[in-house]
């Protein structure tokens, strides 16, 4: 059986508009904010790190052309 997902999430909005549980809703925040992660905290400094180079780099117009990298990674696409 297929869920309508428009009607489901009107069913769920009506069911929260009248939960008094501050228990329940409480775990519904709370499964909502551990959805709803920043993926820069999920990452590793690594990635930050590289991340935060590349950004330098493009600020200081240290970039290749876009047919120079393909050259580079042409095998692999």
């Amino acid at each position: 059986m297929e869920i309508n997902i428009q009607n489901t999430k009107i069913e769920l909005i009506q069911w929260l508009t009248s939960l008094e549980d501050k228990f329940l809703i409480k775990k519904i925040l709370d499964l909502r904010n551990s959805q709803t992660k920043d993926w820069w905290d999920e990452i590793s400094s690594t990635e930050k790190e590289s991340i935060e180079k590349g950004i330098s780099d493009s600020e200081k117009g240290k970039l290749n052309p876009h047919s120079e990298v393909r050259k580079v990674y042409e095998k692999w696409l």
